[in-house]
């Protein structure tokens, strides 16, 4: 048997007693009986690879997506998803184009859930980008505490020039965000000619969530763009209702 391999498994199976606790460095370890820094290196694979999440360096470790999604079981976040489905097939029916819910995860914008449209030109999406990139990351990224969003900048360091052309500094950054903020709204031209559209996701008035469309900026006229924008909101809206019940 491999040891590593075994190890991993077990720090797995011991998190996902509870998947919604999150256990510190030390209670994996000690229960496990690991040394702390084989626990570590093991824990970030595993957070590498979505299996565990990483919560920060106090609030510790939980089970991560991938650990749900090899059974397709959707009890990661299942209320937003049970709150939102519906709402997206209704959005993309609409305005025919994809729509997709991101969620912040391990410092990168991941897709909870998509809606693809029945154009045939579609954008595609992979569950996994750099939060500068996307519309749904930017408007997550500005709705953090000032301390989660210092941290991340911190970790991440600034946008460049292609990802991010009007936040390639530290003020410019801020500024970008805080305008994110006042308008509760992103709208991102790619150098692929892609556009992101986002509005924020709420439960009890704190942003969880991001919900986006996102298509070919041939289809992207004006009198499209107020009906996307306006749908996107209303959208929205509907989700915060069913969460906030």
């Amino acid at each position: 048997m491999v040891l590593v391999i075994i190890k991993a498994l077990d720090i797995l199976e011991y998190v996902a007693q509870d998947p919604d606790k999150a256990y510190t460095l030390t209670e994996i370890a000690e229960k496990l009986e690991l040394n702390q820094a084989t626990c570590a290196n093991i824990l970030k694979s595993l957070v590498s690879k979505n299996y565990i999440e990483h919560l920060g360096r106090k609030k510790g470790y939980r089970l991560g997506p991938m650990a749900f999604n090899l059974t397709n079981n959707l009890s990661y976040n299942q209320n937003l998803i049970m709150a939102a489905k519906d709402v997206m097939e209704e959005l993309t029916n609409q305005v025919n184009e994809t729509s997709l819910l991101g969620i912040l995860r391990n410092q990168k914008r991941f897709v909870l859930h998509l809606v693809n449209s029945d154009q045939d030109l579609q954008v595609r999406s992979r569950s996994e980008r750099n939060v500068y990139e996307t519309a749904t990351g930017r408007l997550l990224l500005a709705f953090l505490s000032r301390r989660e969003r210092e941290n991340f900048i911190n970790s991440n360091g600034i946008p460049t020039t292609e990802t991010w052309k009007e936040a390639n500094t530290r003020e410019g950054l801020e500024l970008a965000l805080e305008k994110i903020v006042q308008e509760e709204l992103v709208i991102t031209h790619s150098v692929k000619h892609i556009i992101g559209i986002a509005v924020p996701i709420r439960k009890n008035d704190r942003v969880i969530a991001a919900l986006s469309i996102f298509m070919p900026e041939s289809r992207f006229s004006l009198p499209r763009k107020k009906e996307i924008i306006q749908a996107l909101r209303n959208a929205g809206e509907k989700i915060r209702l069913r969460l906030d019940v």
